[in-house]
């Protein structure tokens, strides 16, 4: 007879171990990846010695990699792309061959609030060190080209003596702040969020124990829903409490690029004086819990989607603030999108008038120009907005005609087409060594079609039918909330020659409309055929529309037939 074979129990399947994502506060302090590590080898914010001391002295060629593909972002700098090099070449050449020797510098302009002054030297610094440069952003800001790293000190110097900075313009920082280009002058705005923003800058901005985040960390203030406040990393929107009158809305985790995630409140009513130290727990919570191994998963809104609003918030609470917020009602959303192009009454009795370069593009002349006939007509104060326009504040009435005169002699309308006031679009292949395509002179081109081809329509729109233009997946120009949104790729043609084109996202929006739209998957436009394709669908919206229908609405209901 066998002996029975002695069954061995089964040992229990281990519990698969979570890799670690990096969180300083779990104790993952190693460098996990090569941006980690070159924090980690020296503070960001020591750079400025060496290119002050070393680089602009010996040039270009002296130049540390470590610093240049890195650390000079810490001050706004970026080498841009080297001309020639098509946009097909972008993902297989190494940085060192798409480096030009010359930089784009963004200037650090909290809120876009600048004096006639400050924008005299902006255009002037454009003109003697830039090729005449000077592009507005979506960031509020002003972003130069063909800087040479000889003339760096002597521009920090000149900014600098104006008030303004490149500090944290870009890199692993709280880069620049939105804020309402009309707030404390409009009668629309819950409350002025400019005492906040201004705190926050003179505590945080600058600080090394803020400068080395997992990644860029994005904020707006407003008392108006006019800072795309849904795709901010932090954002704070005027509302009025039931109890305790004007304060701000808190939200965090909002972010497009290749992975677009709309903000989620947090459920708290704020005052004013409270923002600055809400701001520095939520920035807080992202240096210390952030995730670090993965640049890709490097964005606080990965850890917001995570955890989860209320998770996030009693995090805040109980180890940051160590106390309970107060809840509060969610911001009112606007019938309309807010972009301030045109001529508004101020609560003083005074006017403000927005106009519209096409998506941004501008130069020191122009900048110079705006400076002087806003003095002209008896301001001295100038904003620059989130969607790329220019504000003369603080004008009489009296002056406002010959202040519209000037500025449409220099190219600037203050009643654009709704093409002109509509279009958005990121550097693009000009400069941008991330790029595919070009976007600007496409742009400015794609106006001057629309105004000729749409003219007998657009008296008719409502609202402009934004359309945005993005070089690559990364979203700067916003693709995922515009109403036309065109991300750059390389595309086949009818001959089956690989050119410039799009991919099309239609039906995005913020506010009433908050949603990345819809991608038509597999449809692809050229960009030859970019003019007859934003005419087809427009067209298509105009004569298919329910009445009062925004274009978000039609192109989520709309046949795919009409959106190709």
């Amino acid at each position: 007879m066998a002996t029975p074979t002695r069954q061995t129990p089964a040992r229990p399947a281990r519990a698969k171990q979570k890799r670690g994502e990096g969180q300083w506060a779990l104790g993952y302090r190693e460098p996990l990846n090569p941006n980690e590590r070159s924090k980690k080898d020296d503070h960001p914010l020591n750079v400025r010695a060496r290119i002050e001391n070393i680089y602009a002295h010996r040039g270009f060629d002296a130049i540390d990699p470590g610093d240049l593909r890195g650390r000079f972002r810490w001050f706004g700098l970026y080498t841009q792309r080297k001309p020639g090099i098509d946009g097909g070449r972008t993902a297989t050449l190494e940085p060192e061959e798409l480096d030009d020797r010359y930089f784009m510098l963004r200037v650090r302009l909290d809120g876009g609030a600048l004096t006639t002054e400050q924008l005299t030297v902006l255009g002037e610094i454009s003109q003697a060190y830039a090729r005449d440069t000077a592009d507005i952003t979506d960031r509020q800001n002003i972003q130069y080209h063909w800087i040479r790293i000889e003339d760096v000190p002597t521009i920090w110097a000149k900014l600098e003596n104006a008030g303004m900075t490149t500090m944290e313009a870009c890199g692993d920082s709280p880069r620049v702040m939105l804020g309402s280009p009309v707030a404390g002058i409009s009668a629309a705005e819950v409350i002025d969020g400019t005492p906040a923003l201004d705190e926050i800058k003179r505590r945080y901005i600058g600080k090394p124990e803020f400068a080395n985040l997992p990644r860029k960390f994005k904020t707006a203030i407003s008392g108006l829903p006019d800072v795309a406040h849904e795709i901010h990393d932090v954002a704070f929107v005027g509302v009025n409490h039931p109890e305790h009158g004007p304060g701000f809305d808190v939200w965090v985790g909002g972010g497009l690029s290749t992975n677009p995630m709309l903000g989620q409140r947090l459920g708290a009513w704020v005052s004013r004086d409270e923002v600055p130290d809400v701001w520095e727990g939520v920035i807080s919570i992202f240096r210390d819990y952030g995730y670090r191994r993965l640049r890709s998963r490097a964005r606080i809104k990965f850890l917001v989607k995570d955890w989860g609003a209320e998770k996030f918030r009693q995090v805040l609470q109980d180890e940051y603030l160590k106390r309970e917020l107060i809840d509060g009602p969610p911001p009112e959303n606007p019938a309309l999108p807010v972009d301030h192009v045109g001529v508004h009454p101020q609560v003083d009795g005074n006017f403000y008038v927005g106009a519209a370069p096409i998506a941004g593009r501008a130069s020191g002349g122009t900048l110079v120009a705006v400076a002087k006939a806003a003095e002209r007509a008896g301001s001295t104060r100038v904003r620059f907005t989130p969607l790329q326009k220019i504000v003369v504040l603080d004008v009489p009435e009296a002056q406002v005609p010959a202040l519209e005169a000037e500025l449409a002699e220099i190219g600037l309308e203050t009643k654009p087409s709704p093409w002109r006031r509509g279009v958005m679009a990121c550097t693009g292949l000009e400069f941008c060594k991330l790029a595919i395509v070009e976007t600007k002179a496409r742009a400015q081109q794609l106006v001057a079609d629309l105004e000729k081809s749409l003219a007998d329509i657009q008296d008719g729109l409502d609202t402009p039918v934004t359309v945005h233009l993005n070089g690559c997946p990364n979203s700067c120009a916003r693709i995922q909330t515009a109403d036309i949104g065109l991300k750059g790729q390389i595309v086949t043609d009818a001959d089956g020659n690989q050119v410039e084109g799009f991919q099309v996202h239609l039906g995005g929006g913020l506010g009433l409309d908050a949603g990345f739209g819809r991608k038509l998957r597999g449809h692809k436009v050229t960009s030859g055929e970019l003019t007859g394709y934003v005419e087809r669908v427009v067209r298509a919206y105009v004569a298919g529309r329910e009445p009062g229908e925004r274009f978000p609405q039609w192109a989520a209901r709309a046949e795919e037939s009409a959106l190709q």
